[in-house]
């Protein structure tokens, strides 16, 4: 007996670093864009090292290697987004940007991871400046926190002095999306206070504004949950504001079910739904 084969599920390619914990890197990512319906592409630029306490160590994977994997499978199944996370080094930024160039018209989502490990300050300035120069000209939504936005503005600064002059997040937004990005989520994160506001700019400003009540935390993988989300219903074709209120609904949920499998901090559970299915039905 023949089966005759289901609609497929929207893909969306992801390239980034294997996070072995799942917290963060192409295994949030999967979990993620599973979570929502999507049929995820995971094309790994590097290898982290880590537990959930911390990072020791990242190793970059040749470029050559992954963009043969990413073309191959580009070349099989059509892709509805990107979402690009950590790249692994700046010849790795290189390569992914001649990739994407290649498809202009599929909507990238842009999670940008800068460094390999705590101690690793030059190795993030040239992340920056590279995301900065070749990736964020392509980029339909950069999600990142404010410390991300101000590094990623001040890494094409002239000098010194114009990378230490202190701007605003706003600001550095606005340089954002002069250099070609064509929305920014700027999240409250890393922020304090009672609520997380979370506020997507585009180039005539504010587009949306969404606060959500802060979860007790800290969590690991919260931003690479936000940012795979976003790519998901961009999958899904919806618009960038409401891919974006999508996305932060989704992480907040997988927040408020977050658990702790290790001895660091707690991680979102992307399968929320699925579990409280299973208690109603119980």
């Amino acid at each position: 007996m023949s089966v005759s084969p289901t609609e497929p599920l929207p893909a969306v390619l992801c390239l980034s670093a294997g996070d072995a914990t799942g917290a963060g890197g192409l295994q949030s990512d999967i979990l993620t864009l599973g979570s929502m319906g999507c049929h995820p592409l995971g094309v790994m630029t590097a290898v982290c090292v880590r537990d959930t306490r911390g990072v020791e160590d990242l190793f970059a994977l040749d470029p050559d290697a992954f963009v043969v994997q990413a073309r191959v499978v580009l070349e099989d199944i059509p892709v509805r987004a990107f979402k690009l996370g950590m790249c692994g080094g700046v010849e790795n930024v290189a390569a992914i940007a001649e990739i994407l160039a290649d498809y202009p018209d599929v909507p990238l989502v842009l999670e940008p991871a800068l460094a390999s490990g705590p101690s690793d300050e030059a190795e993030a300035e040239d992340m920056a400046a590279a995301l900065a120069e070749l990736i964020l000209p392509q980029v339909t939504l950069l999600v990142a926190d404010t410390h991300e936005v101000l590094r990623l503005a001040g890494a094409l600064a002239d000098d010194e002095d114009d990378a230490e002059a202190a701007l605003a997040p706003e600001e550095a937004v606005g340089s954002l999306l002069d250099l070609g990005a064509e929305f920014v989520l700027l999240t409250g994160l890393g922020d304090h206070g009672p609520q997380v506001l979370n506020r997507l700019f585009g180039a005539g400003g504010v587009v949306r504004s969404d606060a959500w009540e802060r979860l007790a935390g800290p969590f690991l993988g919260a931003g690479a949950t936000l940012s795979a989300a976003a790519a998901g219903a961009l999958a899904h074709g919806m618009s960038v504001p409401e891919a974006a209120r999508e996305a932060q609904e989704f992480t907040w949920q997988a927040l408020a079910a977050a658990f702790r499998p290790g001895m660091g901090p707690a991680m979102p559970d992307r399968l929320f739904w699925a579990r409280e299915r299973v208690g109603d039905e119980t």
